[in-house]
C-alpha cells in the first residue's frame, strides 16, 4: 500500500474540512450553498484517497458517518437501528463494480433478483408505531440520533396514525418502524410558491429544502400551511413477522396505509435493474415529485443483512444518480445577445460547470426584469439547471455565498452591437433596438432565413451569416439571391466548390412554399403557425402585404398585437425595398387558395402537441405532415388541444394532457385519422 505524501494528507484535510462544512450548512443550517452534484463530488474524491491511504482513515471523517449533527432546539433520539445512506454510482459500469464485489462476498447474489426505486429528493424521516399508534417521528441527524419532529409529522394527512395489522383490521402489537420521505409534489411546489409571491414573500428554491425547512419548525401550525407529503418504502424493524422480500415489503407497507413510490420494478437480474433504473433518466421530470436517481436493491433482504455494511454503505444496495440537473457554479459576467427582432437578451457567462452531463459555459437570464428581481449580480454563485434539452437557465443567487463584492448589473440604454439608443415598449418586458440596419439583428435575420423551418439553405449558418455581413455582401435578406461564386470566394474556408453549393443551395430555395417564406421574414409574432395560416389565407405577398388589422384578427389564433405588428412590418420604407428586390430576383410563390380541397385537408380544425421520437419520421417532417393535411402544431399542451401525438421517451407534455384529459395517439393512429378510418 502506497503512504500518503504531504500533499494527499493537506488534500484529505481540505476535503474533510470542507465536507464538514456544507455539512453543517444542509443538515442544520438548512442552507446550502453547492448543488448535490459538486458535493458528491467531493465526497467522491475523499473516497478515492481515503482507499488509496487506508492509514489516513480516521473515525471522524465524512466518509465513516451518516449525513450531520441534529439542531439542538429538538430533543435527540435514538434510532432503534442505524439509519444508513447509500453509496453513489454514476454509470452502468459502477454499478456493475457494485455487482462483482458483493458477489465475491456472497456467491448468492449472481442470481439474486433486484427491487429498482426511486431515489426520492426530500427529507428522510423515521417514524415509530407501538401496537398500531403512530408515537414517535424523527429526522435522519447523524444515522444514530435524530431529531423529535413528532408533532409536526402529525400535520401531515399522507401519515396513517394508526395502521392495521393485516387485512381484518386487528392493531399491530408491539413496535415497527418504517423509514420515509418527507416531499413536496412539483405541482403543490408551484402552487405554494405562487402564493408566497402573490403575499410578497420570497418563494423557496426547491421542494426538498420547502419541506425540509417546513418540518423542522417549532411550530407545528406553520408545518401544516405547507402541501408535505410522504413516501415510505423500508420497514427498519418490526417486533413481529414482517416480509422479507423487498417487493413485498413495498406491497405490505401499502397495506397498511402507507404511500409508496409506483415507479418501481422487480428485475431478475442486475442487468434489467441498470436498464429499469437508466430507462427512467429521460421521464424524470414527468415523474410528479422530484427524484435524483433510481436505487437497485437486493429483493431478498436477509441476503443483503447478511452482506453488512461497508463503511457508511450498506452492501446490499447502490443509488445510481441522475445527471445532475440543477448545479452551482460563478456569474463570471453577463452578455447581451441581440435578436432578429432587435429585442435584447442577457445570457450569464459562466464559470464551466457540468450539468446533466454537459459543460455549461453559458445561460440564459431570460430578460433584464429577471435580473433586477432575482437580485443577480455580476460574481454572485448562482444556480444553474438545466433539464433535458432545455437551454440551462440561471434559477438565482446564492445569498449565502455572497461576500459583498459582488458588482450590480447595469441595463444599457444603447445598443452593444450598433451603438444606437434602445426603445422599451410599454406593453412589454423587452427592450429593443429599432435600428433595422443593426448588424447583430441582420445576422440573426439571415440566419433565420436560411433555416430548416424557413428557407432551408444549406450551408448558411451563424458563421457564414456573420462573415457575409462583416463582408460588406448583404444588407438585408434578398441580397442572398444577387450574390454570385466571386462574392463567396473572398469570405474565409471558401473554395470553388463550397461556394458553388451554397449558390445552388440559394437558387434551390426559391422554390419554397408561401408559408416558408412569410417564416423567414421574421416578422415579429409570425412563426410557422401563423406563416401557414396567412399564407392559406391570403395566398401571395400582394394580397397579404395590403391587409388591414380587422381582417387579420378575423383570422385564428392572430389577435390585435400581431395583426399591428404584421401591417407596421409592411408599411416600413426599408421591408418593402426588401420585398421589392425579392419580388425581381423570381422568389415570390402564391398559393392558389381555391386549389386547396376539404378533401386533402381532412385534420382541418385540429390542434396537435408532438412528444417523443416519433419512428421514422423527425418532429419537423411530422409537423409539416399535420399542416399538409390541414391540422396546426402548437408547441405547448392546452385544454383546446385535440390530440397528443407521442413517440418513444416522451417528455412532461404526456403527463400534461393526461391532466388535461387531452387523447393521446401514435404515428399510426394520426395516419389512420387523416385517411379516415378513424373518424
Amino acid at each position: 500500500m502506497p503512504i500518503a505524501d504531504k500533499r494527499a494528507r493537506e488534500r484529505i484535510e481540505e476535503l474533510r474540512r470542507l465536507i464538514n462544512y456544507h455539512n453543517y450548512r444542509y443538515h442544520v443550517l438548512d442552507a446550502q450553498i453547492i448543488s448535490d452534484y459538486e458535493y458528491d463530488q467531493l465526497l467522491r474524491e475523499l473516497q478515492q484517497l481515503e482507499n488509496k491511504y487506508p492509514e489516513m482513515i480516521s473515525p471522524d471523517s465524512p466518509t465513516q458517518r451518516v449525513g450531520g449533527e441534529p439542531v439542538e432546539r429538538f430533543v435527540r433520539v435514538a434510532h432503534p437501528a442505524p439509519i444508513l445512506s447509500l453509496g453513489n454510482a454514476f454509470n452502468a459500469g459502477e454499478v456493475n463494480a457494485w455487482f462483482d464485489r458483493i458477489c465475491k462476498l456472497n456467491p448468492r447474489v449472481k442470481d439474486a433478483k433486484f427491487v429498482v426505486e426511486p431515489k426520492l429528493d426530500g427529507l428522510t424521516v423515521v417514524l415509530q408505531y407501538e401496537n398500531g399508534l403512530f408515537t414517535l417521528g424523527a429526522t435522519r441527524g447523524d444515522g444514530e440520533f435524530g431529531e423529535d419532529i413528532t408533532a409536526n409529522l402529525r400535520t401531515i394527512r399522507a401519515l396513517p396514525l394508526r395502521i392495521p395489522v393485516n387485512e381484518n383490521g386487528i392493531d399491530v402489537l408491539g413496535r415497527i418502524v418504517i423509514r420515509g420521505e418527507a416531499i413536496i409534489f412539483r405541482d403543490d411546489f408551484v402552487a405554494m410558491n405562487d402564493s408566497l409571491e402573490a403575499q410578497g414573500k420570497r418563494p423557496y428554491v426547491n421542494p426538498r429544502n420547502a419541506a425540509s425547512g417546513a418540518l423542522r419548525q417549532l411550530d407545528p401550525k406553520l408545518t401544516a400551511s405547507r402541501p408535505i407529503s410522504l413516501i415510505c418504502y423500508a420497514i427498519i424493524s418490526a417486533d413481529g413477522g414482517v416480509p422479507r422480500k423487498q417487493w413485498d415489503a413495498l406491497h405490505y407497507l401499502k397495506k397498511l396505509g402507507f404511500p409508496t413510490a409506483k415507479d418501481i420494478s422487480l428485475c431478475q437480474d442486475v442487468r434489467q435493474a441498470i436498464s429499469a433504473a437508466e430507462a427512467m433518466v429521460p421521464k424524470r421530470d414527468t415523474l410528479p415529485y422530484e427524484v435524483d436517481g433510481m436505487v437497485i436493491k437486493l429483493n431478498d433482504l436477509n441476503l443483503a443483512d447478511e452482506l453488512g455494511v461497508a463503511g457508511k454503505d450498506p452492501r446490499g444496495a447502490i443509488a445510481l444518480k441522475f445527471p445532475a440537473q440543477v448545479v452551482t457554479t460563478v456569474l463570471e459576467d453577463i452578455g447581451i445577445n441581440v435578436g432578429r427582432t432587435g429585442i435584447l437578451t442577457p445570457y450569464a457567462i459562466l464559470q464551466p460547470v457540468e450539468v446533466a452531463g454537459v459543460t455549461v459555459r453559458k445561460a440564459t437570464l431570460h430578460n433584464f426584469d429577471y435580473i433586477a428581481d432575482k437580485d443577480i449580480r455580476i460574481g454572485d454563485r448562482v444556480m444553474v439547471k438545466r433539464a433535458g434539452d432545455v437551454i440551462p437557465y440561471v434559477i438565482g443567487p446564492v445569498m449565502e455565498a455572497r461576500s459583498g463584492m459582488e458588482q450590480l448589473f447595469r441595463v444599457p440604454d444603447r445598443c452593444p452591437s450598433c451603438g444606437e439608443a434602445l426603445e422599451r415598449i410599454p406593453s412589454e418586458v423587452g427592450i429593443y433596438c429599432v435600428n433595422s440596419a443593426c448588424p447583430s439583428q441582420l445576422i440573426r435575420n439571415l440566419e433565420h432565413f436560411a433555416s430548416r423551418t424557413a428557407m432551408d439553405i444549406e450551408g448558411l449558418g451563424i458563421k457564414v451569416a456573420e462573415m457575409m455581413v462583416s463582408g460588406d455582401l448583404i444588407h438585408d435578406v434578398a441580397d442572398l439571391y444577387y450574390l454570385c461564386i466571386e462574392d463567396l470566394l473572398k469570405l474565409e474556408g471558401f473554395a470553388e466548390k463550397r461556394a458553388s453549393n451554397l449558390i445552388q443551395a440559394i437558387e434551390d430555395s426559391k422554390n419554397q412554399p408561401l408559408a416558408r417564406l412569410i417564416n423567414a421574414l421574421g416578422i415579429r409574432g409570425v412563426g410557422e403557425a401563423v406563416a401557414a395560416d396567412l399564407a392559406h389565407h391570403y395566398g401571395d405577398l400582394d394580397t397579404l402585404q395590403i391587409a388591414r388589422i380587422g381582417e387579420l384578427e378575423q383570422i385564428e389564433g392572430i389577435g390585435p398585437n400581431i395583426a399591428t405588428t404584421i401591417v407596421d412590418w409592411f408599411a416600413q420604407p426599408r421591408n418593402q425595398y426588401a420585398l421589392n428586390k425579392l419580388y425581381k430576383a423570381g422568389v415570390w410563390p402564391a398559393e392558389t387558395v381555391s386549389s386547396i380541397k376539404e378533401a386533402n385537408r381532412p385534420l382541418e380544425g385540429m390542434t396537435f402537441v408532438i412528444s417523443g421520437t416519433l419512428p421514422g419520421l423527425s418532429r419537423d417532417e411530422a409537423k409539416e405532415w399535420i399542416e399538409n393535411h390541414g391540422g396546426k402544431v402548437t408547441g405547448s399542451v392546452s385544454r383546446r388541444t385535440t390530440y397528443l401525438l407521442f413517440g418513444e421517451s416522451p417528455g412532461s407534455k404526456l403527463q400534461k394532457a393526461r391532466d388535461y384529459g387531452v387523447p393521446l395517439i401514435d404515428l399510426d393512429t394520426l395516419k389512420n385519422l387523416a385517411s379516415g378510418e378513424d373518424k
